[in-house]
Parts: structure tokens; sequence; C-alpha cells
């Protein structure tokens, strides 16, 4: 971990984390910490040494800045704090990209940092493609694997098997620290998830809201959300089978969400999906 600044000693500190890559469909997951660094002005304290993690190859350095002044940014995981008025608490964002290799070796440096820095809970932000329409709300789940966190924040019990991106690894390290990990996924429609989701972003910035029992600052997302959809609705009537398919989906979350649709029967139906999704991974944000 290299050191960019002194870290003072953080109140009551909850860690929140997204990476790019297979975990951030929409650019969701990212787009809702950037939204909040923004917001709060967070300062970078800490990075993730690039040469350990990356390949340069796939994750390649950038250059930038005015002639006499260029120089190669390594793009890598970094880590930000803020002291928002509107939280009791600090707040430590780790905003990266997800590793090329040497996983564990990645998620005990993040872990240690946390352990180090006093943090308790460690949220991860994730989202993946999903068969929900894009005029219905963006479905979020927020789910854990310890009964304490799930009765404490009435959570879900994650109940996924398979594939797992670096957010799954750095939740699994964080409970085996005995920290509350807590895991907010949202789901992006498939059909409309080559773009930047705004929608989505708003939509885990209001369940981080509900999570952390708190108004957060939502900026022009509502507005940008509503123009997406427009956008979206456009491109969804030039093309009559991709109309047909969003109706079917609002007909299916409709139906599924009548009183009479049970809890179990929802619940199988997202367990169907699941599996579905083991042979068809996300793609990259």
């Amino acid at each position: 971990m290299i050191e960019l600044q002194d870290i003072p000693e953080l109140h009551d500190p909850v860690m929140i984390l997204a990476f790019e890559g297979w975990n951030d469909a929409g650019e969701a997951a990212t787009s809702t910490l950037l939204h909040l660094a923004e917001a709060w002005d967070a300062d970078p304290v800490a990075a993730l040494d690039p040469e350990d993690y990356y390949d340069f190859q796939v994750t390649r350095p950038v250059v930038m800045g005015r002639p006499g002044q260029r120089r190669v940014d390594w793009r890598t995981t970094r880590v930000l704090l803020a002291s928002p008025d509107e939280l009791d608490r600090d707040v430590v964002l780790v905003l990266g990209i997800e590793p090329s290799f040497r996983w564990r070796t990645f998620c005990e440096e993040i872990v240690d940092l946390a352990s180090d820095l006093g943090v308790r809970t460690v949220v991860s932000i994730g989202a993946l493609l999903a068969d929900v329409p894009h005029t219905r709300p963006i479905p979020v789940s927020a789910t854990s694997d310890d009964e304490r966190t799930i009765h404490r924040y009435d959570l879900e019990a994650s109940t996924y098997e398979g594939p797992t991106g670096i957010i799954g690894v750095v939740a699994d390290a964080a409970r085996r620290e005995d920290m509350a990990s807590i895991s907010l996924w949202a789901g992006i429609p498939h059909y409309a998830g080559h773009v930047p989701s705004p929608k989505a972003t708003y939509a885990v910035l209001r369940a981080l809201e509900r999570l952390l029992d708190v108004s957060l600052p939502h900026g022009t997302l509502e507005e940008e959300a509503r123009a997406w959809e427009r956008g979206v609705d456009e491109a969804a009537e030039a093309d009559e089978d991709i109309r047909e398919y969003v109706e079917q989906l609002e007909q299916a979350q409709d139906t599924a969400q009548l009183p009479e649709a049970s809890g179990d029967a929802i619940a199988k139906e997202f367990e169907r999906y699941l599996r579905r999704r083991r042979d068809d991974p996300p793609a990259a944000g």
C-alpha cells in the first residue's frame, strides 16, 4: 500500500468499494463511488502499487498533461477519505480496477488497511446484466453471508453460487476478519448495459441511503436517469424485437409484484436466473 498522505484517526469509519470490470455493468458501481467522492470532496490518501496486481497490456497506463508537463498515469486502485456532514462517521472509498492476478494478496492489503483504520463495516458495490426492463425501478439487492449482519441491517442472506469477481473475494476476506460485510448488487437491463446507466447509479445511491439510514447528495442523477430512460425508450421503439421483449419483461415483473405472488416464488425465480448466469457471466463494464 502506497500512502499518499497521513491518515488521521477516524470516527466509526465505513468502507465502500467498487471496481471497474466484470463487477461493473453499466458502470453503475464505479459511477456511484465517483459521485460520492465528488459530492464529499474526498481526498486521496493511499493507492495500491499497480506493478503488483495489473497486466499493463490489459490495464494500460495513460499519458496526460500539457506539452512540457506530460506524465504517465499508472491506473490502479486508490483509497479516498471523506468526512461528510450528513454522516456522523468517516467514509473510506476504495475505487479501482479488478486486478489481473494475486487476488488474495490484493484483498489482504485492502482488509489490512480497513482493520488499521478501525473499519468495522465494509460495503461492496457491484452491477450485473439482468433480465429486467429499463422502464421499471432498477433492482438493487442487499445481502450478506453473516447472520448477525443480516439481522442488524435487515438484509437478505446471500444464496448465489458460481463465478465471482473481486468484490466477492473482498467481501469474504472482510467477513473472515469479523467485519460486517455487505454486498449491494444492481441489475442492469442487458439490452442497455453497453452504456453508462445513471438510473442504476441513482438506484444504488438510494440503496446506500437505506443501508446507512441517511440522506445522500443526489446531484443531477435524477435528471440524468430520466434522460437515460428516454434514450433507451427511443432505441427500443426503433427496434420491434426489443420493444416486444421489453413488454414481456414489464409483464413478468409486474406479475411478480402482485400480492398473490409469494416471496418463495420470487426467490425461486431469482435462483433460476442465477443458475443461468453461471454459464453466462456478466460483461465487463
